[in-house]
Order: structure tokens, then C-alpha cells, then sequence
């Protein structure tokens, strides 16, 4: 970038002619700002004066686009070197800045590979970050759940190892897994280094979708180990060539060939919701699909959200050799960018044919059902939502924030807040609070602290507190939580308790309100009870999953450092030997001796603090 130009405070009326007369006819992104200088539009443009001046045109906009300009009260711009570099600022800018004119495609997380590692035993595993040139990466994968299954069917046939380093390098015994044959046992030995080198190789070839040459391969050796009257051999080969042919009838969309694609399908309804389904191919098999629901769409034509959704999702992450699309797009300075960024060439097929077409119409009927799932879902939660309303008589009830707490025995006592908002769960405002310096297992004493701690910043004016708050429990439960409303001068908010029913059996909860003596009980069908369920079930879920992973992280911590004479480095060095807290609770007298730095004497003590 080699020059910025801004106009953002203006004292009058935005002189829109005056301001675009003095714009470069160079490439480069430009910024619209509104009276409160907030971004509310990114673009990028081969020309900056020509496309800036197109704004003001007083015939030929759409309505959207006039809206937006009406708003505007300022401009900045940024000169870049090439059209290319335009793309890349002004796709950072807008998932940086999510600009309320833009098109917005949720930033995921780093998608999932598998990874073989480069050591002597690779290790079979589920990674994400960055790819390092020392390892084997097969992927992305379109979510977790199918990198997981994908393990698991190569352990079952080519039992490759999937413990970690520490693990294996001190391993006497071979692990559960060997013995229910998900593992050939490296780690002490059981398989030669070139028997491994070849299974691995043959994992390769089938992520690579090579099957009919790993079939071809066992075969061959499975008719060798017969000729040399090896017949339990060949019958594991058997086997692995058995669960192979399986695993290729199971393959739909397997052409064969190892190709790697991504299929980029876009439909949109009559309201202006749209959906993009992205189905990604790898050595040729169907690994999966991925929807995605974009802000801020409505408005602009179906060609404009592809052209959004390739620069937001592609640029800076794995790119395939070929992005198969179902509109028209700007296509040259993308592929070049996506060519330069992966090494390899890319490009993006708009026409395609064959058996890449029917890939690309299963996408689009993919993308138009789980639109119509939207829908549906949208439609429940606002039934449900409607009936919660009349049942509590507050028609103007969005926002839901629901707590729970979750210990074992007092021990890492945790409260949960979960929010829902305008017919849907929050997650990203979503909070835990870890209580401390209360009676252990006093529940009354945690909700008031998480209650204080959560609506403190209301107090100041900095957010604000929701419609409804919901509360895991029973009367108790409730009367704390209105002690620390009153204490927050926040008396008048409405609360309310669901209480487990008799058994604890779902449908029989009693809904609980301060002041008022007699529970209301909803029948067990009705839409508002399943929306109460709904939340109360995400805060419990929210409430154990914290404190599972506080309870176990304060043990793992704790048990070795309660033991004098373990300092850090000597801590460090038992849980690195033995690949964590229990394979050290496993080991016996004489192991724990052989660590660097534990006596005999030490190693004893060690083993009775922890048996």
C-alpha cells in the first residue's frame, strides 16, 4: 500500500463530486463511513475514481446500494500496487472491520487435516494450525467428525499407531489398542520398521484415493504369505482387503481419478436468505458438506455472494486444484492470488461437465434443503418462543440468559450463563465464572456470585440486562438469585427457576417465580416447556463441560506438586517419561528410578502418595 486519502469528519453535507475529483485512477480499496465515523461498506476497485464516482450517480442504483449512501458522511481510501492486493486488504478489512453493508460469511476455525508424521513409526492423527513441510497433512476436512472417522477406519485396517510421542517412546507393553487389533504394536517392537513403512504407504494411497492400488497391493502379498504356507498372514491380509472393498462400495462419489475439489454451490429464497454449501472432494472421494448462512445478503445478486464467499473463505487457508462454482464470477485475479498462495495452480471451473456437473447440482440441492432446515428450525423456535411469550404474558421477550452451577462434591464449582437472542443460542456470549471463596457445594452462594459478577458492568451502564433470567433450581436457587438482583439495584428484572420434576424426569418441571408460592407446571408438549428444556440443557451442558476440565486440570496439577521433593523440572520430567499424570500413577517403584533425577528413595515416596 503505498498511499491513504480520508475525508471522514465532515462538517456539513459530504461533498461527494468535490471528494471523488481528487481520486488517483489506480487500484485500491475504499472505505464508507458514517456520521458516527463507524465502516459501514468495503470495496475494491481497477479504478478508484471511476468506481467511487459510480456511487453518486443520481439514476441506475439498486435500493440497497442507495440506502447505504444515504449514510454516507465521509470516505477513506488506500491506493494499492495491483488489483490482486486490493482483494487482499479489502477481504481483510471487512473480516476485521464486518461492515453492516457487506457480505459476511462466519470466520471458521482452521479446518481439520489428518496427519501422518515424518518420524521413523509415523503417527496417525487429528491436526489443526499451520502445515509444516516435515509431516504428511491429508485434507482440509469439512468438520471434525469426519476426520475422526476417517482414523478410525485406518486403524482398523492398517493399524498405524495414534499415541503421541512420550507415549510411545516409553511404552514396555503394547497398549489396549494392539490387543483389539487397532494397532501393530511399533512401540516395543512387534512389527519391523519396513512391515510399518509399507502400511503406512498404503494409508497414503488410500487417502489419496488410490484404493484399487492398495487392493492390488495386499493381494498380491496375501497370495505370497499363501505360497509360503503363512495362513494367518494372509488371512489378516484377507481381511484388510475385505474392509477396503467395503470402504470403496461405501464412496458415492468416487470417480476413480485423485482429483481434489471443492464444489461451491449458492441458492436463495424469495426473503433474501440465502445459502452457500461448500462439498469438498479429495483423491476423488466425497468427504463431506459444510453450509454456510451469510449476513448481510440480502440485496445483492447470487454471483456477488460466490464472488464473497471465495475471497472470504480461500484467501489465507488450503486451496484445492480446482473450485468447482454454480454462478458467473470475476474469476482471473482470484486464480492467480489462490495460485501464488498455494504453490500449485488453481482454477475455477463456472462451466462444468460430466460427473463434475452432477457433483455440482448434488451441492445445490444440498444448499436448498438446508435452507429449507433454516426455515423450519426458525419457524419452531419462533413458535416456541410465541408460547413462552403468552405463558408469561411479555410479548416483547427476545433475550433469554439461563445459569447453572456444576461441582463434584463442592470440588471446582463452576456457573454457566448461556444466552439466547432473537430465536437462537449465542454461543459467543456465552460465559463461565469459576467460583472461589465460597462453602464448598453452597449452590445459593454461587448463584449470587455469578449473578453479581455477570450484571455488574449493567450497573455502570455498559450492557444490559436480558428480558428473562433463567435459573437451573428450585426456590432456593431463585431467592439467592433475586438477592443479588436487589443488591445490584436491578429488584424489578424478571426471574425465573425451572425446577427438576419428580424423578427428574423430562416434562415434569415446575417453572418457579419470587413471590409467588405455587409452581406453574406446563404440560410436557407444550412449545414454550421445549424451549425452556432447550436452554436449561445447553447451560447444564456448558456448566459440566467447564467444570469437568477445571476439576481435572486442579488434579492433574495438584497431585504431583503436593509431593515435596518434586520440583518443576522433575514434575515435568515424570509426566513427559510416562505421557502424563497416569501412565505415572501406573508406573511401578522400579520405572519411576529410572528418570533422570528420582532416586529409589524418592521413587517410593512418589509411589505412595499416589496409590
Amino acid at each position: 500500500m503505498i498511499q491513504t486519502n480520508s475525508e471522514d469528519k465532515p462538517v456539513s453535507v459530504f461533498d461527494a463530486k468535490g471528494f471523488c475529483r481528487n481520486l488517483p485512477s489506480q487500484p485500491g480499496v475504499y472505505r464508507m463511513l458514517n456520521e458516527k465515523s463507524e465502516v459501514i461498506y468495503v470495496g475494491k476497485a481497477i479504478d478508484l475514481k471511476k468506481r467511487v464516482s459510480s456511487y453518486f450517480q443520481k439514476t441506475g442504483l439498486a435500493p440497497r446500494t442507495q440506502l447505504m449512501v444515504s449514510h454516507i458522511t465521509g470516505i477513506e481510501t488506500t491506493v494499492t500496487r495491483s488489483e490482486a492486493e486490493a482483494l487482499l486488504l479489502e477481504n481483510n478489512l471487512i473480516k476485521s472491520l464486518k461492515p453492516r453493508y457487506n457480505i459476511l460469511f462466519r470466520d471458521d476455525k482452521t479446518y481439520p487435516y489428518i496427519i501422518l508424521s515424518g518420524h521413523d513409526y509415523s503417527r496417525l492423527g487429528f491436526y489443526r494450525g499451520l502445515l509444516e513441510k516435515t509431516h504428511q497433512y491429508f485434507g482440509p476436512f469439512p468438520n471434525a467428525g469426519v476426520v475422526r472417522e476417517s482414523i478410525q477406519l485406518l486403524q482398523k485396517v492398517f493399524r498405524l499407531r495414534t499415541c503421541e510421542d512420550s507415549v510411545f517412546a516409553n511404552r514396555t507393553r503394547p497398549c489396549l489398542l494392539y490387543q483389539i487389533k487397532r494397532c501393530s504394536g511399533p512401540c516395543v517392537s512387534l512389527i519391523s520398521q519396513t512391515d510399518y513403512r509399507e502400511d503406512v504407504q498404503s494409508a497414503v494411497l488410500f487417502l489419496q484415493g488410490k484404493q484399487s492400488e492398495v487392493i492390488d497391493s495386499i493381494a498380491q502379498k496375501m497370495q505370497q504369505a499363501s505360497d509360503n504356507l503363512e495362513f494367518e498372514h494372509a488371512a489378516v491380509l484377507r481381511d484388510q482387503m475385505q474392509a477396503l472393498r467395503k470402504i470403496r462400495e461405501k464412496q458415492f462419489m468416487d470417480s476413480g481419478k485423485a482429483m481434489d475439489a471443492d464444489i461451491v454451490a449458492c441458492v436463495g429464497d424469495e426473503d433474501g436468505r440465502v445459502c452457500v454449501t461448500l462439498a469438498m472432494v479429495r483423491g476423488g472421494r466425497h468427504l463431506g458438506d459444510k453450509s454456510f448462512f451469510p449476513q448481510n445478503a440480502d440485496g445483492y445478486n447470487l454471483s456477488s455472494v460466490i464472488e464473497a464467499f471465495l475471497a472470504q473463505h480461500y484467501l489465507n487457508r488450503g486451496v484445492p486444484s480446482q473450485i468447482i462454482v454454480d454462478r458467473e464470477v470475476h474469476r482471473e485475479v482470484l486464480e492467480d492470488l489462490l495460485s501464488e498462495q498455494s504453490g500449485h495452480k488453481v482454477t475455477i471451473n463456472q462451466n462444468p461437465i460430466g460427473e463434475r456437473r452432477m457433483w455440482l447440482k448434488m451441492a445445490a440441492e444440498n444448499a436448498r434443503l438446508a435452507l429449507q432446515q433454516l426455515m423450519r428450525r426458525k419457524a419452531s423456535q419462533e413458535e416456541r418462543l410465541s408460547a413462552l411469550q403468552q405463558v408469561l404474558d411479555m410479548n416483547g421477550l427476545m433475550r433469554i440468559e439461563c445459569f447453572d452451577i456444576s461441582h463434584t462434591m463442592g470440588e471446582a464449582t463452576v456457573a454457566s450463563c448461556v444466552v439466547y437472542d432473537q430465536f437462537a443460542m449465542r454461543n459467543a456470549e456465552y460465559r463461565r465464572f469459576n467460583i472461589k471463596g465460597i462453602t464448598p457445594g453452597d449452590d445459593y452462594a454461587a448463584i449470587r456470585d455469578a449473578l453479581s459478577r455477570r450484571y455488574q458492568k449493567a450497573v455502570q451502564g455498559e450492557g444490559r440486562l436480558p428480558d428473562l433470567i433463567m435459573i437451573d433450581g428450585g426456590r432456593g436457587q431463585v431467592n439467592a438469585a433475586r438477592e443479588a438482583l436487589d443488591e445490584l439495584g436491578f429488584g424489578d428484572a424478571c426471574l425465573m427457576g425451572i425446577a427438576k420434576g419428580e424423578a427428574r424426569r423430562p416434562g415434569l418441571e415446575q417453572l418457579i417465580f419470587p413471590g409467588q408460592e405455587k409452581p406453574l407446571q406446563l404440560p410436557n408438549d407444550h412449545p414454550a416447556l421445549h424451549l425452556i428444556q432447550q436452554i436449561r440443557d445447553e447451560a447444564h451442558r456448558f456448566a459440566i463441560q467447564g467444570h469437568r476440565s477445571r476439576r481435572n486440570k486442579a488434579r492433574t496439577a495438584s497431585t504431583l506438586e503436593d509431593i515435596s521433593g518434586i520440583g518443576a523440572k522433575r514434575r515435568q520430567g515424570l509426566l513427559g517419561r510416562f505421557g502424563g499424570l497416569k501412565g505415572v500413577q501406573n508406573a511401578s517403584i522400579d520405572e519411576l528410578a529410572q528418570t533422570e533425577g528420582i532416586s529409589r528413595k524418592l521413587a517410593e515416596k512418589i509411589y505412595r502418595e499416589l496409590h
